[in-house]
């Protein structure tokens, strides 16, 4: 069973996938667009990893505050993913993304990423660690 890990924010989607056993989970790709609001290019692309790669269950990275709280990017995170179930047909569960961006920063920094180019890679990586925490949840839960 493949399972898809999203980290979505205003103008980037970080992408990660599970191994077919629902393992592990690996950095996939980054969609960017232009505007918040154009989330067409977006949907599409995630409707045609879900189909290249058989996925049956969607992860998303819920962005609550540090005190517990909702603002109103878990609002926006919520309607994509209403959006996302509508297209695909698929459930998708929330993971609490909360330092995920901070953890995928010192991940890259401790490898020796320079500054200027762990931009280009954090959505996807922080995508991959709210993908694995989930994974390893659910194979504790087992």
């Amino acid at each position: 069973m493949r399972i898809l890990g999203l980290d979505f924010g205003t103008k980037t989607c970080g992408v990660a996938i599970s191994d077919p056993l629902a393992l592990t989970a690996q950095g996939l790709e980054i969609i960017r667009r232009d505007k918040p609001s154009h989330l067409r290019h977006t949907l599409q692309r995630i409707e045609e990893i879900i189909e290249e790669y058989g996925v049956e269950l969607v992860v998303l990275g819920l962005p609550k505050n540090m005190n517990d709280t909702e603002g109103v990017r878990v609002e926006e995170t919520r309607a994509f993913a209403e959006s996302i179930e509508r297209r695909t047909g698929l459930d998708v569960e929330f993971w609490d993304e909360r330092l995920t961006t901070v953890a995928a920063d010192r991940a890259m920094m401790e490898a020796g990423i320079r500054r200027e180019n762990r931009k280009n890679y954090v959505d996807m990586i922080a995508a991959q660690l709210i993908l694995q925490g989930y994974l390893d949840k659910r194979q504790y839960d087992l």
